[in-house]
């Protein structure tokens, strides 16, 4: 396998599907699916996923609410989508641990290194929510420092889209995609990858991201089998 530890970074709108917002039990399915193929190849899976599904702090806070507030709602939504998360892999038998970042001993047990990385050489599946459990900080941020954290060998970005592109493929059919990419290219070239605070923390840790389509069937097991699939970010 070409990597023993990953970090999968989720966005909350992957869990939608085709629906306005919410989750797709369809969708959530095949994402355990996806996940339990992963770790049967031994392979250790940390998982954060984000929760603009449900709950989005920056919309929250451009309509009056405090900022603050709205991120701590915009927390508790990827909790919700951890349990999801979590219930799904469960019914595929895959062995899962949720640890959250505000403390919610009733549903999650907290977040602690040691114990998260002892889940992991267990073969258990750790998702972490409630981002880092301080505001004005997205979920990519507590991707990249939880996979820092744990040792984790590179960040999985699951997307709607195939790579980094020069520019929206959504928008320009003519936009070309980069099968790899350094962390300052992508600064100078402006691209949208991740906020600059994951970003700059992923490039002075020197932890390589992968964007790849989450949704192609199979994708993410033939990524970690070494297959070259989506862009690599790295030094």
């Amino acid at each position: 396998m070409q990597y023993k530890r990953i970090l999968l970074k989720l966005s909350g709108e992957a869990l939608m599907g085709d629906r306005q917002y919410g989750i797709d039990p369809k969708r959530l399915a095949e994402y355990a699916k996806e996940i339990k193929e992963v770790v049967e190849k031994g392979i250790e899976v940390a998982i954060v996923i984000g929760g603009g599904n449900i709950f989005r702090g920056v919309a929250g806070a451009s309509n009056g609410m405090d900022r603050v507030q709205g991120d701590h709602m915009g927390m508790l939504a990827t909790v919700i989508n951890g349990l999801a998360l979590q219930s799904a892999l469960e019914d595929e038998d895959v062995h899962t641990r949720l640890q959250t970042a505000l403390e919610i001993k009733e549903v999650a047990e907290p977040y602690i290194k040691r114990k998260a990385i002892r889940h992991l050489e267990k073969g258990r599946v750790v998702i972490f929510g409630a981002g880092t459990g301080n505001p004005y900080f997205t979920t990519d941020t507590a991707a990249v420092l939880r996979a820092i954290e744990i040792n984790a060998d590179c960040i999985l970005k699951g997307t709607r889209v195939d790579g980094v592109y020069d520019s929206d493929p959504e928008k320009n059919k003519d936009a070309i995609k980069f099968e790899t990419i350094t962390f300052k290219d992508v600064i100078s070239k402006g691209l949208k990858v991740m906020d600059m605070t994951a970003f700059t923390l992923s490039q002075e840790n020197e932890l390589p991201i992968i964007i790849f389509d989450m949704n192609k069937e199979g994708n993410l097991v033939k990524l970690v089998s070494g297959e070259e699939i989506g862009t690599i970010i790295n030094n």
